[in-house]
């Protein structure tokens, strides 16, 4: 009984070491799958984290461009609004200059009606800068004056074509 007993428990033994061994190697086996599964993880993980470096190579491409089409367009409307200023500027002086020249004008005009009345001479005003006179009529720098004598300045014109240029 004692070697029955004996190789029972023998193969008993073999039988938990053969379990052990199935134990062992399905344990190796989740192990090896386990790994494999973290390995195949890691490589997603790696290409979705490359994916996402690229999408934000992509925009940072795009907005460099977009922020240099910007500077560009922000260059062009400052050139260009520095030309209007210029030119702005331009015609308010000649706005001022003509303002002053067309008083000039007013004053002479005023002069020579208080002058004409005391002369015979009348002013059409239906027709800017012609006179009726009623006698005499000479003509000057456009105007008719009766006695160009009386206004020394009836022989230099007020202004010339080249101050209009600019």
């Amino acid at each position: 009984m004692a070697s029955s007993s004996g190789t029972s428990s023998g193969s008993s033994f073999l039988q938990n070491s053969g379990s052990e061994e199935d134990l062992q190697q399905l344990m190796d086996q989740r192990k090896r799958k386990r790994m494999i599964s973290n390995r195949e993880s890691a490589r997603r993980s790696r290409m979705r984290k490359q994916k996402h470096l690229d999408d934000l190579t992509g925009q940072v491409t795009n907005l460099r461009r977009e922020n240099n089409q910007i500077l560009t367009s922000m260059n062009v409307t400052t050139q260009h609004y520095l030309n209007v200023e210029a030119e702005n500027s331009i015609l308010r002086a000649q706005l001022s200059e003509l303002s002053r020249r067309l008083e000039s004008l007013n004053e002479i005009i005023a002069v020579l009606e208080a002058n004409n009345n005391c002369n015979g001479l009348v002013m059409d005003h239906n027709e800017p800068y012609s006179f009726n006179f009623a006698q005499n009529d000479i003509m000057l720098d456009g105007f008719n004056v009766t006695n160009s004598w009386n206004y020394p300045s009836a022989n230099h014109p007020i202004m010339t074509a080249d101050v209009l240029q600019y």
